[in-house]
């Protein structure tokens, strides 16, 4: 594991690499406290599994370092980090590229699922199930603003049918956005329903293509939005 983190934050910056290191001992870890010298460190070395940058961190202005590393670096795994996950700035975020945003309230375990979820080549969404709020702990930590734990739906199923129905999604189209929903891979879906990856690919850009998304982790978010269950 290799990774880029840019911070402004000393403390919170030192802390999250002890962390790390004490986690995945092998781990690699290069620090950077603004995005002139992130761009500095990756002009030298560009082999990172996975480059987190703070959203609010001198240098970003806003989501142009986001299209900077996304235009300069194509392919290259980003995620953005914030002490704060507003709505519009995820989704501007996943639209622009991010594979992740984490919230800077994660507790440390939640964050290194999220980044071992994303170097397993998942997205790592924070979204309340209400879809209203993006939630400040997930997955294996309590999530304080919701009734549910599970990731189950608050939408009756047959309401979801007829949502995907009014979609235009095919019979086998239904069956791959469950498991989009999940932030499961290409390969994971294929595995899932014994399909051929290619197929598999061809179903989620027609996904993508009918619920207007710019790629497959927005199909992800939206279909969380239609009432998808996430687990």
């Amino acid at each position: 594991m290799k990774l880029l983190i840019a911070d402004d934050h000393t403390l919170f910056r030192d802390t999250l690499v002890q962390y790390i290191e004490r986690a995945y001992p092998g781990a690699k870890v290069a620090l950077a406290k603004d995005f002139h010298e992130t761009q500095k460190i990756l002009a030298d070395e560009q082999d990172y599994d996975l480059v987190v940058l703070d959203f609010k961190m001198p240098g970003m202005n806003g989501f142009e370092g986001l299209k900077f590393m996304r235009d300069s670096y194509p392919g290259k795994p980003v995620a953005i980090m914030s002490g704060v996950a507003e709505p519009d700035d995820v989704r501007t975020s996943l639209e622009l590229g991010a594979r992740a945003y984490f919230p800077k309230t994660l507790s440390g375990k939640s964050l290194l699922n999220g980044i071992q979820q994303v170097l397993s080549g998942k997205p790592y969404i924070p979204l309340e199930e209400n879809t209203e709020n993006y939630a400040p702990a997930y997955y294996n930590d309590p999530k304080p603003k919701t009734t549910h734990t599970n990731g189950a739906s608050d939408k009756d199923p047959q309401e979801i049918r007829r949502i995907l129905e009014d979609l235009g999604l095919t019979p086998r189209e239904r069956q791959i956005v469950t498991h989009l929903a999940r932030g499961e891979t290409n390969q994971d879906i294929a595995d899932s329903l014994n399909l051929k990856i290619v197929t598999v690919k061809l179903h989620v850009r027609s996904i993508c293509r009918k619920l207007g998304a710019k790629n497959r982790t927005v199909a992800a978010l939206k279909l969380r939005d239609c009432g998808l269950p996430t687990d």
